[in-house]
């Protein structure tokens, strides 16, 4: 992609990338369809295309290393995901070994399961699960996160619909509960970008990734605040800034993702940053490719 040239890139590094077992993947995407009376506006999928063909198209664009995010949105289905995910991941080069978990009994005895197979990153949804990330039956999951170092990507945002869990208050207190824990808040917190941000410079494992932040689509229903951008700058520089993109549930290009941080104008060392090494670094890639 012309930006990995331009900036003397090996490639693009993105970690909010969704890859679900085919029954779900089309639940999600009927979701999606029918968003417009929920949002107040329509959200088309841009790539729905079998798995293989957006695997495909991440490495036509350069995107060497992505995830399989899925998450549990009621009990019983987060342990037959991580097998799906961690198959996938087994068997296509550049897949995060992803994997999920909800609160229930045996919570903390599947995600053990899932990092003995070698779950690298881990995807929450608060909104979508309506669950409380208090909850006294993750108390111990958290636990075990934090000792594993291990990143969980977090819908905790209020974006783009308010639940009862959203916002920085719920898992504001998990972190001060367990301040070491490595945690990705997804579309940068939006749309309570300065209190994610307040997270992101308390805690030293809390970053924020990209997805969707900054593009038009979003900046037309929660704008980024301009006189955010230096903490945003500092916290890249700083690398903990990620690039996601939500593929394949965008309702614009792959490159409109890619242009959005562009255009924010923190410069090329930041874009270097946010674009590979951050997430070389936190994954321990080596950052030539």
């Amino acid at each position: 992609m012309e930006l990995c040239s331009q900036l003397g890139l090996p490639g693009l590094f993105d970690v909010h990338t969704h890859f679900l077992p085919p029954r779900m993947e089309r639940r999600v995407w009927a979701h999606f369809d029918m968003a417009g009376p929920l949002l107040g506006r329509p959200w088309p999928i841009t790539y729905r295309v079998p798995a293989e063909e957006r695997v495909a198209l991440l490495g036509k664009w350069g995107v060497r290393h992505f995830s399989a995010l899925a998450y549990a949105h009621k009990p019983e289905m987060a342990d037959s995901l991580n097998g799906w995910t961690l198959d996938f991941a087994a068997r296509t080069p550049g897949c995060l070994r992803s994997a999920t978990f909800f609160p229930e009994p045996g919570v903390a005895a599947y995600t053990r399961a899932a990092l003995d197979r070698g779950a690298q990153i881990f995807k929450l949804h608060l909104q979508v699960g309506g669950f409380d990330p208090r909850s006294d039956l993750l108390a111990e999951t958290w636990g075990l996160l934090a000792d594993a170092g291990t990143p969980i990507v977090i819908h905790a945002g209020s974006g783009p619909v308010a639940a009862g869990f959203t916002g920085p208050g719920p898992i504001g207190e998990v972190l001060a509960r367990h301040p070491r824990l490595s945690l990705i808040i997804a579309h940068a917190g939006a749309p309570e970008y300065a209190a994610f941000l307040d997270l992101a410079f308390r805690y030293p494992n809390v970053r924020i990734d990209t997805t969707m932040a900054f593009t038009d689509f979003f900046e037309a229903m929660a704008p980024f605040p301009p006189t955010l951008r230096p903490r945003l700058r500092e916290l890249g520089l700083g690398g903990k800034v990620l690039l996601g993109s939500d593929l394949p549930t965008i309702p614009y290009a792959y490159e409109h993702q890619l242009e959005s941080l562009a255009r924010l104008s923190l410069g090329d060392d930041w874009l270097r940053q946010v674009c590979w090494t951050s997430a070389c670094d936190l994954f321990g890639m080596p950052p030539r490719g």
